[in-house]
């Protein structure tokens, strides 16, 4: 199997300027994912909100596979250009997989069409993710169900396109329950957005989480079919 080109692309505010952040992931978080995505055997790079173009330049877009994305509090400090550049590439066939607050990102927008609004409660209770799709690629090597022992609580309705692919639900303390694992197709591209990942918790380090973001890079990479031409014959 051809080894795959991931980027891990991550604002890294949270850890410059929070020390309990700084604490869990003193490299940034792009580090301990291109850290575990290695050991799945990945080719790895990262780029970061601070680099030219955000470390997203033509080049490097062009020799990536798949991108995963991680963002929160700087957002709006992502340029239009770029996002458009990061779309169309997706359009063309690079995967993306969005993880967390990346729900709200306006690449992750652009792709859905909707507001991909949510509810959320941060008082760091337990989250119970099940896989409710066991045959996807997705799911590879999980059980019925993986805990986390304390996170972020995200809640319905989440505003966002109905999935082509539901692999994952996650129910919380509090009694809700949220799309945490759902894919969709756009262009040639293939999108997973995976819900855990709040940076005051050690979420990226559990075995769990780097599994399914390792499976979603499989499932997302692009695959070598036809050149579609659109035309009236």
């Amino acid at each position: 199997m051809q080894e795959l080109n991931v980027t891990i692309w991550n604002e890294f505010r949270h850890e410059k300027t929070d020390e309990r952040v700084k604490e869990l992931y003193p490299d940034g978080m792009h580090a301990v994912i291109g850290h575990a995505m290695e050991n799945h055997g990945f080719r790895v790079r990262t780029a970061t909100l601070d680099e030219p173009d955000h470390g997203l330049t033509d080049d490097v877009l062009a020799q990536t596979d798949v991108l995963i994305w991680w963002g929160h509090k700087a957002h709006h400090e992502v340029q239009d250009d770029i996002v458009e550049r990061v779309y169309r590439q997706v359009m063309a066939g690079m995967g993306l997989v969005v993880l967390h607050s990346g729900h709200y990102s306006k690449l992750f927008k652009k792709l859905m069409g909707t507001t991909c609004s949510l509810r959320w409660r941060e008082v760091g209770e337990r989250e119970r993710i099940w896989v409710i799709n066991p045959g996807h690629p997705i799911a590879a090597g999980l059980d019925h169900y993986f805990d986390i022992p304390a996170t972020e609580m995200y809640g319905e309705h989440f505003d966002i396109p109905t999935p082509d692919e539901l692999v994952l639900i996650s129910w919380f303390e509090g009694g809700e329950v949220f799309r945490s694992g759902c894919c969709f197709y756009r262009g040639n591209g293939k999108i997973f957005y995976f819900r855990p990942g709040h940076e005051t918790h050690p979420i990226y380090h559990q075995g769990e989480v780097q599994q399914v973001i390792a499976n979603g890079v499989r499932w997302a990479a692009p695959i070598n079919g036809p050149a579609y031409r659109y035309s009236n014959k």
